[in-house]
């Protein structure tokens, strides 16, 4: 071989060897900056109920919150049917990279996968970013009728057993299991009147069609404070600053009364726990911004602090507790 050849050859080498050492060395760098680059898109946030509702502006109002936290847009998608099944649905098929969140619950995680036939397990396929809050059960009547408190309910109906109806957004919803516990608890046969979700059954209520509705503060604050209902007890240890005037349930003769609507936000299983990180910090700082405290508290949610651990620990507990209810009460789906 010519020495000049050979020269080449080896210089050759020598800049290939250097190359591959060289990308070899930036690729560490490389890996790291498309850790950080998480989020490089919008996100959505889907809302399992219809657009317009109290759980649609907890879903926009946490989101907008989060995306400024990330610096990036969210997207609200509402995707409402099956007892919030299928919107649930949705986020444990979707991609498990942090841009398809859930603002979930007592519904999707606890009550409706026990009483409906799901297309996902509630236990296994989905990552906890964090509890948003928790709203207590309030008992509504119509302005008109004669019940006043829980003792005028428990009167009229052991005066006439199933002539007291109360109405729910479905069989297994969060309303219904309410009623249940409470007949139950206070040894009545009240009617239970499931409807087809949306609000026809705040309308029959406040049309006098329906007598009560063990309603969640999130869906009757606004008819509540806007008169059209009347409150008669409400689910909290204390009474509400918002409604001073509505005893609690202890004081109404049931201090053993505890159930209430709560509300999380969830991730697709095998989500990376760096991006999982991430949503769950954005959470937290979002739930601590005076606006969604205050709007939050505006239908009754108390904010919860948005840790992950907190909201992996709620749900298989009340899972559990759910099913047992809806078993012992014979509950069935519509």
């Amino acid at each position: 071989m010519r020495p000049t050849a050979h020269f080449s050859s080896v210089r050759r080498s020598t800049l290939a060897s250097a190359a591959l050492l060289a990308l070899a060395a930036l690729l560490p760098a490389a890996s790291a900056w498309a850790q950080a680059a998480w989020p490089s898109k919008p996100i959505t946030v889907v809302v399992p109920y219809p657009p317009g509702g109290a759980n649609d502006m907890l879903g926009r109002l946490i989101g907008q919150k989060m995306g400024e936290a990330l610096h990036t847009q969210v997207i609200v998608d509402n995707k409402p049917g099956a007892a919030a099944l299928i919107g649930a649905n949705a986020v444990a098929k979707a991609a498990p990279d942090g841009y398809t969140v859930l603002v979930g619950g007592l519904a999707t995680h606890a009550a409706s996968p026990n009483l409906i036939k799901a297309d996902y397990n509630p236990l296994a396929d989905f990552e906890a970013i964090g509890l948003i809050g928790q709203a207590p059960i309030v008992v509504t009547a119509n302005n008109d009728s004669p019940y006043k408190s829980l003792k005028d309910l428990v009167d009229a109906d052991k005066k006439s057993p199933g002539s007291v109806m109360y109405g729910s957004s479905g069989n297994g919803s969060p309303l219904h299991l309410a009623g249940e516990i409470f007949t139950e608890m206070s040894g009545t046969k009240m009617t239970h009147v499931p409807y087809k979700g949306g609000n026809a059954h705040t309308l029959d209520l406040i049309g006098g069609r329906l007598h009560v509705i063990f309603d969640t503060t999130t869906a009757a604050m606004g008819t509540i404070r806007g008169g059209k209902i009347r409150a008669i007890a409400i689910g909290l240890p204390q009474r509400s600053p918002d409604l001073p005037n509505v005893p609690t349930f202890a004081e109404s003769g049931y201090p053993q009364w505890q159930f209430s609507a709560w509300y999380g936000m969830f991730a697709p299983a095998r989500t990376p726990k760096d991006v999982v990180a991430k949503l769950s910090g954005a959470l937290q700082t979002a739930l601590k911004h005076p606006e969604v405290i205050e709007k939050l508290r505006g239908v009754g949610v108390t904010t919860a602090s948005g840790d992950a651990a907190e909201l992996a620990k709620l749900v298989p507990v009340e899972h559990a507790r759910i099913a047992q209810l809806i078993k012992s009460a014979n509950i069935k789906a519509d």
